[in-house]
């Protein structure tokens, strides 16, 4: 007979964007009429930029020519894209990285949620609250998290949170943990850290013997001089960090699906006998036996990104998205809201007025307002009381949902 593994059991009845599609569908079959304005998903709309469509078509084409098709790719991901990644994304920044140090994946998601892998189950882990649900749901299903408590958190799991009191800093915590999620520009709050508070985390990890994965999908969004877009400019992070990013909201990929982790070489965890192991070794080893790698066409599209006319059409797109955020932003706190984020990142992170809970701010914000976020409690016990707005919707159906909001606030 085979048995279930009984930590599946333990997850919510379905992933929080799914009970919010539920909730959608039924309004729209209530109110067939009424034209909804999605603020809640963060995925993007803006189309793919130019530079990348021209090479996926001549990827395309080269699959097409028997002297020019391409089989099985490399699992770690093919060199030409990450010599750009080195190139572009970290050496401007002062940070040298080998090509072994960076794998290519199908987006941040996949990776974030298979990094635990590396790491017994019985290790304890922390995490910012409130916070993207992944970290601590791919926990659960291994036995990490522990048991669910009555208060919502769970047994294993040391919460930082990230409140309005601390700023939305969350404090270093006054005990070793093993494994800590950190997620910088922040989703959902918007909020980041400085390279100052970055530099607090990465001497806790060294002091502590802990793993820091750092979250880094919305670091092209930074506007702010003093806030790093990687771990790695704080020095010695690369002995305690493993790092994570996308081209989803960079670059439109959200349906084409590529993104990165870096494990560095000098990385190590330890056995129960103390001796010393590289974690690049065990992830490279991981993905030669779980991955197939990303496509060679998804590939191309990538490297794309990296010349100056891919430069130039994604900035112009993430232009586009900070536009909205700022509206966002400037129309909220004019109807009297207090909001956070939307300076260095795409989300905004809505205070509901009076005290109201987040489910029920967020449906009445759907039924009389005609407008879809994403109620915050459903990132930790940390975000009840608060929604998240995302900047990804196109500039009319951004100025019109702040319009709905503020006549149905008065």
């Amino acid at each position: 007979m085979a048995l279930v593994n009984e930590h599946f059991l333990k997850l919510p009845g379905s992933y929080l964007f799914s009970d919010i599609a539920k909730k959608i569908n039924t309004f729209k079959i209530t109110h067939p009429k009424q034209d909804l304005i999605r603020l809640g998903i963060g995925d993007v709309t803006r189309p793919l930029p130019p530079a990348c469509i021209a090479a996926m078509h001549k990827a395309v084409d080269e699959m097409g020519s028997e002297k020019t098709f391409r089989g099985y790719g490399p699992e770690q991901g093919y060199d030409f894209l990450i010599e750009a990644i080195i190139k572009n994304d970290f050496a401007p920044r002062g940070v040298h990285l080998s090509a072994g140090e960076i794998f290519i994946n199908d987006g941040a998601k996949s990776d974030t949620g298979n990094i635990g892998e590396l790491l017994r189950w019985d290790n304890s882990m922390g995490i910012t609250d409130p916070v993207y649900p992944v970290y601590v749901d791919s926990n659960i299903m291994c036995g990490r998290a522990g048991t669910l408590e009555d208060d919502g958190h769970w047994s294993n799991v040391t919460y930082l949170p990230c409140t309005e009191e601390n700023g939305f800093v969350p404090e270093i915590p006054d005990r070793r943990i093993d494994l800590i999620y950190l997620c910088y520009p922040n989703n959902p709050t918007g909020t980041t850290l400085t390279k100052a508070e970055l530099k607090k985390w990465v001497d806790y990890a060294l002091d502590n013997d802990t793993l820091l994965v750092f979250d880094a999908a919305y670091e092209a969004f930074i506007r702010e001089d003093d806030v790093p877009h990687s771990i790695y400019e704080i020095k010695g992070a690369k002995k305690c960090a493993i790092e994570i990013r996308s081209f989803s909201k960079t670059a439109g990929f959200t349906g084409v699906r590529c993104g990165y982790t870096v494990v560095p070489k000098e990385l190590t965890a330890a056995t129960l006998t103390g001796d010393r192991v590289a974690l690049n070794k065990l992830w490279n080893r991981r993905q030669c036996t779980k991955f197939n790698g990303t496509s060679y066409i998804t590939q191309r599209a990538a490297e794309a990104i990296y010349t100056p006319e891919g430069k130039q059409q994604v900035k112009a797109n993430i232009d586009y998205y900070m536009e909205n955020a700022r509206t966002m932003k400037e129309g909220l706190e004019k109807a009297g809201l207090k909001v956070y984020g939307g300076v260095n990142a795409p989300y905004i992170w809505l205070k509901t007025p009076d005290g109201i809970s987040s489910w029920r701010f967020f449906e009445q914000m759907l039924y009389e307002a005609n407008v879809v976020g994403t109620p915050g409690v459903g990132f930790g016990p940390s975000g009840e009381g608060y929604i998240r707005l995302t900047a990804f919707g196109n500039h009319s159906d951004t100025a019109e949902a702040m319009r709905r909001i503020r006549n149905w606030l008065k």
